[in-house]
């Protein structure tokens, strides 16, 4: 690459940055058409070697498609529809989670919630969520930690208080990695149920 395309990059990039960190809206990030018409065509590339400098600071810049599934192969056209954000590339360790103010049962209802919600295909009644998460956490909690979920932008909520995945959930959860720590937690809570009743047999 040449020390002018070079230049030319490093000055877009910057851009890109002051976009994506700058809030304008109600929802952080920034839509692909934005970015199309302050950057150029070339967006998608800057946006590349954007990512490629945020990886030491464990960030990246996550696209999120808010109208329908996740092309394998996206076209400038489907780019422009999208969204995008600077969110942390690996996981969100407890102690940082209680540095930001999230207890553990906090984020253990919030990837209960979510789950949830994806096996009812993306929509569940808060009712049900309610009962759900008063199996699992402390009552008086509850109410508090769907306000705060929906506050924060995990989760939207209708006029007829169903509940759907919001832009948070979207842009941070790899929602096919939740789902499969999920149920590798119920596989290995079976075989441990499994084991304590043998041995129980074993001693009767």
């Amino acid at each position: 690459m040449s020390s002018k395309r070079k230049a030319t990059y490093a000055s877009k990039m910057k851009r890109a940055t002051h976009i994506l960190f700058y809030r304008r809206h109600q929802k952080p990030g920034v839509k692909g058409w934005e970015l199309h018409k302050a950057l150029g065509s070339d967006y998608p590339k800057v946006l590349d070697v954007m990512d490629d400098f945020l990886k030491p600071l464990d960030l990246q810049v996550k696209t999120v498609y808010e109208e329908g599934k996740t092309p394998e192969k996206p076209t400038l056209d489907e780019l422009d529809k999208a969204r995008f954000y600077v969110t942390l590339r690996g996981d969100l360790q407890p102690k940082e989670a209680k540095m930001i103010g999230w207890r553990i049962d906090d984020l253990a209802g919030l990837a209960i919630t979510i789950s949830y919600i994806i096996s009812k295909k993306g929509q569940a009644s808060r009712r049900d969520v309610e009962e759900l998460l008063g199996e699992k956490i402390a009552g008086w909690r509850v109410g508090l930690n769907l306000d705060r979920y929906i506050r924060y932008g995990y989760l939207q909520q209708d006029d007829k208080e169903q509940l759907y995945l919001d832009w948070r959930t979207r842009a941070e959860v790899d929602q096919k990695i939740l789902i499969d720590m999920l149920l590798r937690s119920e596989e290995e809570k079976a075989a441990d149920e499994e084991m304590e009743e043998e041995e129980t047999a074993e001693e009767e």
